[in-house]
């Protein structure tokens, strides 16, 4: 077996090949620590604390308000909140009445938010009070028959200034005079109203839908992910063995990431409810907000994206902060830096690794492991019972070892396909097998490498440069902060070579300097051949660069300039 799968032969005997699962609804595993860890708390959201048997309570409450108002086994519920509690309660409470949940992000403009619901054919949404003028301006375009509206102020337990970005920096208030009505719902009266007397719904773990989770849209319209209970209680499964040293209900939580985005949503959401542990609740990323409740709740697990350790790291005052309840992390959503992995552990005493996964795998498929050997700049190896190939795109054949190819992945936490799209389905999923889009590599060790995507890759004069190789490089130089690659229009080589780049407070460098550092460490070719400095890149709730945004902003500039 370990000829077939090399990567198996450097799990730990903690890490077992293969696991046993739970066949079992994913809400399951609420109702179940709701009893065995009742007095335990579940939530930290703002200085007030929920008990798991509370989080149970008021997700009962919301199954029995949504079965009353006619929610069937299969009808989508839309939930548009921040990490608060009700987007706890609202997640758990669906399942619980049988719905799907389909998460959306409260950043959302009209023009996305219309979609995603037409698409999903979403009969409930629950939204903040703030984003109830959203809300309203499209529900008529939509299957919406109820709205339940809720307000940050519901759960805290003293008045406080919270700032999001959709509330435009200003302190949170009521920001319209709802009105209860047959089809406008008010949290509060739902939750004081309402009787915990839900009707259980059968549910076929391996079959039946959980969420439908929305991929990024970065090529064209999004896409809904259909995940079932199963592929989500697999992929926290495989977590949990794969992070052997955590215990059950000792660990608390950090939860930065949005619940919104599939990462935020499995490693720290639903790891939390299946494994007994605390999440703190934390609505936006604010460094030294984060810095200060690492010291005083003294977290133990911390998953993230790159992108918020570089914030973290680059705050002035973080050596002034005890960090060190800081076990482990697993970064996601883009590469990790090799510099700020080792400074990250020598700051928290933790370990940071490097994970990857997709939307469409729930999303976990490949880690680095924990406290046992890595390779760096690898994505790892497989997780127990995912299998991982590089293949040839266009003859859907394994490469040979060391060649890279396009990944394909398999495994239980692999998606059942696309929401009414059958089309883009069978264009990822074939005989079994996810195709990632991604370019990498196997070594023969087993650890796998992710190169690029494929629609990142840039061909200039012919040949084929992937961002991530040259990002690596500029990140050895110490003024830069955050860089990214992109390939532009050029009229001679057809691409080239763009670096957009933010640097460290305080820190100068030319376009000469940078290079010259780039040109030790790179063919001619590969090395940028514009440079343009910005005070920030943009980026997705999750932290993710959006290339695609560097490109067109570069592209109508150019075109305004001739």
């Amino acid at each position: 077996m370990n000829e077939v799968k090399p990567w198996l032969k450097h799990y730990p005997k903690e890490i077992p090949e293969s696991i046993e699962y739970d066949k079992k609804p994913l809400h399951d595993f609420l109702i179940e620590n709701g009893l065995k860890y009742s007095e335990k708390k579940a939530l930290h959201f703002q200085g007030k604390e929920f008990t798991f048997a509370e989080v149970l309570l008021e997700a009962k409450k919301t199954a029995h308000y949504l079965q009353k108002n006619g929610l069937k086994k299969g009808d989508r519920v839309a939930s548009m909140l921040p990490n608060c509690p009700q987007a706890v309660i609202t997640y758990y409470g669906t399942l619980m009445a049988g719905g799907i949940v389909v998460q959306v992000n409260p950043l959302y403009t009209e023009r996305e938010l219309e979609y995603q619901l037409k698409d999903s054919g979403a009969t409930f949404i629950v939204c903040l009070d703030i984003l109830l003028p959203r809300v309203n301006k499209v529900r008529n375009k939509t299957n919406l028959k109820h709205v339940i509206v809720s307000a940050i102020k519901d759960y805290l337990p003293f008045p406080k200034k919270i700032v999001y970005p959709f509330i435009q920096k200003r302190q949170y208030k009521m920001s319209v005079n709802v009105v209860e009505t047959e089809s406008t719902h008010i949290w509060r009266n739902m939750i004081t109203n309402t009787t915990e007397d839900y009707k259980e719904v059968e549910i076929n773990s391996t079959e039946d839908l959980a969420l439908i989770q929305y991929t990024g849209g970065t090529t064209g319209y999004p896409k809904g992910v259909m995940l079932t209970h199963s592929n989500l209680v697999t992929n926290v499964n495989m977590a949990t063995a794969w992070m052997y040293k955590i215990k059950e209900n000792e660990e608390i939580v950090l939860g930065v990431l949005p619940f919104f985005h599939v990462y935020g949503m499995t490693t720290v959401m639903n790891l939390s409810i299946m494994f007994g542990a605390k999440m703190i609740l934390i609505p936006q990323f604010n460094a030294a907000e984060i810095l200060k409740t690492i010291e005083k709740l003294k977290p133990t697990l911390f998953p993230g994206a790159p992108t918020i350790y570089i914030g973290l790291l680059n705050h002035p005052d973080i050596n002034k902060y005890d960090l060190s309840s800081i076990k482990a992390c697993i970064s996601g959503s883009a590469p990790l830096p090799l510099d700020v992995q080792n400074k990250f552990e020598e700051i928290t005493g933790g370990k940071l690794v490097e994970g990857y996964g997709l939307t469409e795998s729930s999303p976990v498929t490949h880690a680095n492991l924990v406290w046992e050997k890595r390779i760096n700049g690898s994505i790892g190896l497989p997780w127990p019972d995912t299998d991982a190939k590089i293949f040839d795109s266009e003859t859907h054949t394994e490469v040979p070892v060391g060649k890279s190819g396009e990944l394909v992945v398999k495994g239980p936490q692999i998606m059942k396909g696309y929401w009414n799209n059958q089309e883009a389905t069978d264009k990822v999923l074939k005989d079994g097998w996810l195709y990632t889009g991604d370019i990498g590599y196997m070594t023969e060790d087993g650890f796998f490498y992710v190169i690029d995507r494929q629609d990142d890759m840039i061909i200039a004069g012919g040949y084929n440069i992937y961002p991530r190789e040259v990002e690596e490089v500029l990140y050895e130089h110490d003024s830069i902060q955050e860089v990214a690659i992109v390939g532009v229009s050029d009229p001679y080589r057809g691409e080239t070579v763009l670096a957009s780049i933010v640097l460290k407070e305080g820190h100068e460098v030319t376009e000469k300097e940078l290079n010259k550092h780039c040109r030790k460490s790179l063919a001619a070719y590969k090395v940028p051949r514009l440079y343009k400095f910005v005070e920030e890149l943009p980026k997705t709730t999750v932290g993710k660069i959006l290339k695609k945004d560097i490109i067109a902003t570069h592209e109508s500039q150019n075109k305004a300039v001739n």
